[in-house]
């Protein structure tokens, strides 16, 4: 049990790796220890009802939401709306990247 796996930052993306909703994307809004997380999409995943996780059930991914973080560490709260929109915002910007990426092997 001595792999180094760092503790995710607030407002940092996440792609969900075990459980239902595997392939999901989320945002960590809270530390609950060195092992797990809150995290919350905004759409299934609610602020207020937030989903706690194993951070070995997930991998980490190198955005993190500049808005989400200001608002949790301001007030302690962030919209559901702020939530969905930096899961767009990311995924509209890996989509574009692999589209990229796929026409420069052809």
């Amino acid at each position: 049990m001595s792999e180094d796996h760092n503790v995710p930052q607030l407002g940092q993306i996440v792609r969900i790796t075990r459980g239902r909703e595997t392939g999901r994307f989320a945002i960590v809004i809270k530390h609950i220890n060195d092992r797990f997380v809150l995290l919350a999409d905004g759409d299934k995943r609610k602020y207020d009802r937030p989903k706690k996780k194993n951070i070995h059930h997930f991998e980490e991914t190198p955005y993190i939401s500049s808005e989400v973080r200001k608002s949790l560490l301001e007030t302690n709260r962030v919209s559901n709306g702020k939530l969905r929109f930096a899961i767009a915002k990311y995924a509209s910007e890996v989509v574009a990247d692999l589209e990229r990426g796929d026409r420069n092997d052809v």
